[in-house]
């Protein structure tokens, strides 16, 4: 599960800024007691939030920046900032301006890691990995591997077992027997056995899901040996069928299934009404999509970050999907992008699962925080969301 994530110099965002998935302490917990998980550990993570913004206001850069980070694990083509992506205005504060990246999660095997990275237009600047202990017990984290550029030259240091020497003349064979570019670090460890290397590369590219609609659930994209088998699976008609319970069957088109299945639904006297899915409502079309990453949440344990999901649904129905996760057991997370303040609700949320993505005028940068960073705001006040339209 996310613990939290750290970016800075991404498009809009060029403050540092931080989200977390942490839940709240003190009797709000009591509040909320199916909205987040307690872990051994004593981490206590939710399993939903929401971010709410304006159009503009970097919500899709926000979820762009996880999508940019998790493709530098998935490709092994060299690791650098590309342009198009670093904050305009840092060019006027540094030549080779540097993007960060720093993300905090527990991971399959349970254990808790921070990696960080750290790249320019050159490459790596820096990439750190560290594994931390129990939250209440106040350790510091051991240090797996830290890779430093220092006057023009990368130093390594690695705890797990192997001297420098070795490490990078196993990196050197298999760059060179694979093809391989120079990558990340912890994708040439991983690549070695490391134990560590390995569960924070699977978390990365099998667990974290950022998603946005343009990107996903084209015919063409499709994954077909796992999609198509949550696609027939009951546990995904349940979930299909919030957005309509006039639904009853899905028959899934092995070849196009994000516009050829066939959606049947049954009215009060039991007559059937089969209907071509791209020929259905853009809310039925898009929720036939959305309801593949819920299931994987629930029933998968990923961590999905999905885009606008309500962009066109309505209130109730994104209010069934909210519930649905938080009262399911599970460990996965659902975070969404919406313009509907009404998910502005403290009957619903904590605090800590409302954030806010603004932008400001006068230099263009987006920022990114929570209501819980405004201790007036308490869960007797109604109405949230007259508060954000004021400003």
């Amino acid at each position: 599960m996310l613990i939290y994530y750290r970016f800075n110099n991404f498009c809009s965002f060029h403050c540092e800024s931080e989200f977390s998935m942490v839940a709240a302490t003190g009797k709000v917990k009591k509040r909320f007691p199916d909205n987040y998980v307690a872990h051994e550990d004593g981490y206590d993570l939710l399993k939903s939030a929401v971010i709410v913004g304006e159009n503009a206001g970097g919500k899709s850069n926000f979820i762009n920046s996880l999508i940019y980070l998790k493709s530098f694990f998935e490709n092994n083509s060299p690791v650098q900032a590309v342009r198009p992506y670093i904050n305009h205005a840092s060019f006027f504060e540094n030549e080779k301006p540097i993007q960060k990246f720093e993300v905090c999660f527990r991971a399959l095997n349970k254990k808790v890691y921070v990696y960080e990275l750290h790249v320019d237009e050159e490459g790596i600047v820096l990439e750190k990995l560290q594994l931390v202990k129990k939250t209440k017990q106040k350790t510091k984290p051991t240090l797996i591997f830290e890779l430093k550029k220092i006057n023009g030259e990368h130093t390594s240091w690695f705890i797990d077992g192997k001297n420098l020497e070795d490490t990078m003349k196993g990196f050197r064979e298999i760059i060179h027997s694979r093809g391989l570019g120079i990558g990340l670090v912890v994708s040439k460890m991983a690549l070695l056995g490391n134990e560590d290397a390995l569960n924070v590369v699977s978390w990365m590219t099998e667990i974290l899901c950022p998603q946005t609609l343009s990107m996903a659930k084209l015919d063409d994209f499709i994954s077909k040996d796992k999609e198509l088998k949550i696609l027939k699976n009951e546990r995904y008609l349940n979930i299909f069928r919030m957005v309509d319970y006039s639904i009853c069957r899905i028959e899934v088109n092995e070849e196009q299934p994000y516009s050829k299945s066939i959606v049947i639904r049954k009215d009060e006297a039991g007559n059937m009404f089969r209907r071509e899915l791209q020929m259905d409502s853009t809310g039925v079309k898009e929720f036939f999509t959305w309801a593949l990453e819920i299931y994987r949440v629930v029933y998968e344990n990923k961590v999905v970050f999905a885009d606008e999901m309500d962009r066109v649904l309505n209130p109730i129905l994104s209010d069934r999907v909210i519930a649905f996760i938080n009262g399911s057991e599970h460990t996965g997370q659902f975070v969404f992008s919406t313009h509907n303040v009404l998910h502005l609700d403290l009957k619903t949320y904590m605090k800590e699962q409302i954030y806010f993505i603004t932008k400001e005028r006068e230099r263009l940068s987006s920022e990114i925080y929570s209501l819980s960073d405004f201790p007036e705001v308490r869960y007797e006040t109604t109405k949230i969301y007259e508060f954000y339209m004021k400003g």
